[in-house]
């Protein structure tokens, strides 16, 4: 009789045992089955400095923009999802080299000097670099008349760059494109060098300010991202090889910048 009921209690116990065990197997693929898969999608990290409308500026303390919008058309294209870091501009190449970022997207020109720390995807947009005098009373009417004087640029721009190839200037570098322009209304530097689109946000924001018709330097945007990233350069060059095919990053720009450029 006892060894009857011994016999019983293990069959029991292990039924039990076998029970839990399906059980337990039917959570764990349950819980598989429900994890979101956006969770699960690989982030794209891009350093930018929100202080280059319309390419990046903040709007209802979001960072918005022509290279917003084309980054997120390249995640959407990747299956990844965006993530914006707003920095120093100088900062942006450092964090993108020691990995702190994946990519850098702030209007950003190929520069051979760039080239020598940083790599960078195809070109995604053109752009022209413009002078900014005060309307009245300039002493800067053209390129030829920057010889000698005080240029406004952004700190690590490439306004900032070319600036440093006047001849005779002094060349007063600014965090943010807009403390340049301030400087210029107050008289502290005779002109601002900056990006055209840039220019014309700057120039319709401050009375008294004017863009003079000549372009000082044309130039070509792209993402700045780490030479040993190859395999990331070459999924974003196709994905904007396709928005460049299908009117995507024309689309964006229009969006943007459209009724300026008429």
């Amino acid at each position: 009789m006892s060894k009857k009921f011994l016999a019983i209690a293990l069959t029991a116990a292990l039924s039990c045992t076998a029970l839990l065990a399906g059980c337990g197997s039917t959570t764990d693929n349950n819980t598989a089955d429900s994890t979101d898969p956006v969770s699960e999608k690989a982030t794209l990290t891009m350093a930018t400095n929100a202080e280059f409308p319309p390419y990046e500026y903040m709007e209802s303390n979001e960072v918005v923009g022509i290279d917003v919008d084309i980054a997120q058309a390249i995640c959407d294209k990747l299956d990844m999802e965006l993530v914006i870091d707003n920095i120093a501009f100088d900062s942006i190449i450092p964090a993108v080299q020691s990995g702190k970022a994946d990519v850098g997207v702030a209007g950003m020109t190929i520069t051979e000097d760039r080239l020598q720390s940083i790599d960078f995807t195809d070109t995604y947009t053109t752009a022209t670099q413009v002078i900014i005098v005060n309307a009245e009373g300039s002493s800067v009417a053209s390129v030829d008349d920057l010889a000698g004087k005080t240029i406004g640029v952004q700190l690590g721009t490439t306004g900032d760059i070319y600036a440093s190839d006047v001849e005779g200037a002094t060349v007063e570098q600014y965090q943010k494109g807009a403390d340049a322009v301030q400087a210029l209304k107050q008289n502290k530097i005779d002109c601002v060098i900056i990006d055209s689109e840039p220019a014309k946000a700057f120039v319709a924001a401050n009375e008294g300010l004017t863009i003079l018709p000549d372009p000082f330097e044309e130039e070509e945007y792209a993402i700045c991202i780490s030479k040993d990233n190859t395999e990331l350069k070459d999924k974003i060059n196709a994905a904007l090889a396709e928005l460049k095919a299908d009117g995507t990053i024309d689309s964006i720009v229009e969006k943007y910048i459209g009724s300026d450029a008429e």
